[in-house]
């Protein structure tokens, strides 16, 4: 047998040493074109629904934190969740004591005058103790490593704000049939 045919083409018939080494080299090609293609980038899109004080971090952390692993990110705010991005609103963000099953207090007294408030401010004394980033901390965070945190047009409407009134850097204008159109073609969606 001759060293000019070194191996059996797919079909069937014998293939050269020259042949094989081009055979090799173009599947190397292709691994290396696969190995640097920027499709691997994860892609998450998350749905932000509500705008109390405790909800306002979940997307804002998840956001920043898989921005920071390099993936593209997009939090699309909706209805309560728009007053996260709303730069007057987000200060004064509130948690709810009534209904959460997590409060040390029975719905009864959470349900008295001035509990919301007094959670409120238990929550934000324990975060400022703690060091964890505020809420506008994290969405500059957010902003600064690429995440688009995005208004839905129709929520804006509907509240009444203008564009100008949330952070500079969030997207507006962005309606429910883009946000689809996002969570489509992204790795892994979150409804917040």
């Amino acid at each position: 047998m001759s060293t000019d045919t070194l191996s059996t083409a797919d079909d069937g018939e014998s293939m050269g040493e020259a042949e094989l080494e081009a055979r090799v080299d173009a599947l190397e090609e292709t691994v290396a074109a696969l190995e640097s293609d920027d499709d691997d980038q994860k892609k998450l899109t998350i749905v932000a629904t509500q705008g109390s004080f405790d909800m306002a971090y979940p997307p804002l952390i998840l956001a920043s934190t898989a921005a920071a692993f390099g993936w593209e990110v997009i939090v699309f705010h909706t209805f309560w969740g728009l007053d996260i991005l709303h730069e007057e609103r987000s200060r004064d963000l509130k948690l709810s004591a009534v209904g959460n099953p997590n409060m040390p207090m029975p719905n009864a007294l959470a349900a008295l005058p001035g509990m919301d408030a007094m959670a409120t401010r238990m929550m934000r004394k324990k975060i400022d103790e703690n060091g964890t980033a505020t809420i506008e901390e994290l969405i500059d965070l957010s902003l600064e490593q690429g995440v688009d945190l995005q208004a839905c047009q129709m929520t804006i409407e509907l509240m009444g704000y203008d564009e100008e009134d949330f952070y500079d850097g969030v997207t507006t204008g962005v309606g429910a049939a883009t946000a689809l159109q996002h969570m489509a073609e992204s790795d892994i969606q979150l409804l917040v």
